[in-house]
């Protein structure tokens, strides 16, 4: 690979409002051997610099006028409007090759924008955002990109101090760094994305993985714990996948039943809505995460339950939210775009869930099964196996699936099947 000697940092923010921070960014920039290339999505006033990219070019790649955006009617809807020209500005210099790395910085209000700017740029582009609000619960799941960095901007309001000096340095040499070193997804092999959870629980990606990298395919596995199927469906909703083997579907489930180890609203539609074939298995549907050092919910405290470590616990769901766990997925899967398969076995769909373990209700699980087999039309498939999830036939059905696929050119033939 050829290596990048003076990065091209593309660094937004409001320059009049935040120039002192800015200007210190880009010195910091260049001290790491990065460029900086500004670009300024202020509103109102002027940064007291000349940005190469400023609010009026921002405003033209919104289609729109600056002065259009200061008379729309709040900040709100002005920095709504300023997010679309930014990201779309963004991702032209992207995919014209101008940039190599994205750094922005603000409050609530330009951490939105900023993570519409990222969510727009391709995986493999080193993006950060110094933000007042990093890690909070402010943030939905479905706003944060597949590959986002994020820094809590200590100290960061009305002019430079001495702590936030010290967080904007090491975001600069971060994304300088990340510029310098990232080695972007190779896609000499068509990319298929399996879910699962670790393999104490679903262990299936332990045969399929092997066994798909052998047709000649390089294998993606996410960890369903509420970021790893955000990060799926970020790639999905950008065409990143051949297919999709969404065989964990937890992160459905706790959103439903309002846990915050979740995904968003938008888990398990992606794919479908991008026209990526799919291949959906209920994978642990019948455990609701919770944060293990809050303690058991109250709404839980009768159901059994199974404490992974000191930060993840799961209590089991009753027969009547797994019934509309149930319905929900179908709803899903019916606006898909792309064939569909649903597997469904009837023995278990993860591993507590077995005879003697914690998490045993066969009564729920037959609750969920007879949904199931009721909520899934055609042109949906379902495949209903009497084995658990966790069985050398389930490995069997889906890739006896993926297989008559690929021969009927639904899903890209991996690379050794694959044309010269």
């Amino acid at each position: 690979m050829p290596e990048i000697t003076q990065p091209r940092i593309l660094l937004i923010g409001t320059g009049d409002t935040k120039a002192d921070e800015l200007l210190f960014m880009g010195e910091c920039i260049a001290r790491a051997g990065g460029r900086t290339i500004m670009m300024d999505i202020s509103v109102l006033g002027d940064p007291p610099y000349q940005p190469a990219h400023d609010k009026h070019a921002v405003a033209a790649a919104a289609q729109t006028t600056i002065e259009a955006i200061a008379s729309s009617g709040d900040e709100n809807s002005a920095m709504s409007l300023m997010a679309i020209g930014a990201a779309s500005l963004a991702r032209e210099l992207a995919d014209s090759d101008a940039i190599d790395g994205v750094i922005a910085i603000g409050g609530t209000m330009g951490t939105d924008l900023a993570l519409d700017v990222a969510q727009a740029l391709p995986l493999g582009l080193p993006k950060l955002i110094v933000s007042t609000v990093a890690f909070s619960h402010l943030i939905p799941p479905e706003r944060v990109a597949a590959d986002l960095m994020m820094i809590l901007w200590a100290g960061g309001l009305y002019g430079l101090n001495g702590t936030c000096m010290a967080v904007l340095s090491q975001a600069c040499g971060a994304i300088v760094g990340a510029a310098r070193s990232a080695i972007k997804p190779n896609r000499d092999r068509p990319v298929v994305a399996i879910t699962s959870l670790g393999k104490s629980c679903l262990h299936y990606m332990v045969e399929l993985k092997p066994q798909l990298e052998r047709r000649g395919y390089e294998v993606v596995v996410f960890h369903t714990t509420g970021m790893g199927g955000r990060a799926m469906e970020s790639i999905a909703a950008q065409g990143g996948f051949a297919a999709v083997l969404d065989l964990s579907l937890q992160e459905v489930a706790n959103q439903l039943t309002g846990s915050v180890v979740n995904s968003g609203a938008d888990r398990l539609e992606n794919a479908g809505r991008a026209g990526i074939p799919q291949i959906i298995a209920p994978g642990a549907i019948d455990m609701v995460d919770f944060p293990a050092w809050l303690g058991v919910p109250k709404e839980l405290s009768d159901r059994p339950f199974h404490a992974h470590n000191r930060l993840l616990a799961s209590a089991t769901s009753g027969a009547a939210d797994r019934q509309r766990i149930a319905r929900a997925i179908a709803e899903k899967l019916a606006q898909a775009s792309a064939p569909v398969a649903f597997v469904l076995p009837t023995g278990g769909i993860q591993q507590w869930d077995r005879e003697g373990e914690a998490l045993h209700d066969p009564g729920a699980l037959a609750a969920f099964v007879d949904a199931m087999r009721s909520a899934v039309q055609a042109p949906v498939e379902l495949h209903e196996i009497e084995d658990h999830i966790n069985s050398a036939a389930f490995n069997e059905t889906v890739l006896g699936i993926f297989d008559r696929w690929v021969a009927a050119g639904i899903v890209r033939p991996g690379r050794s099947t694959a044309a010269a």
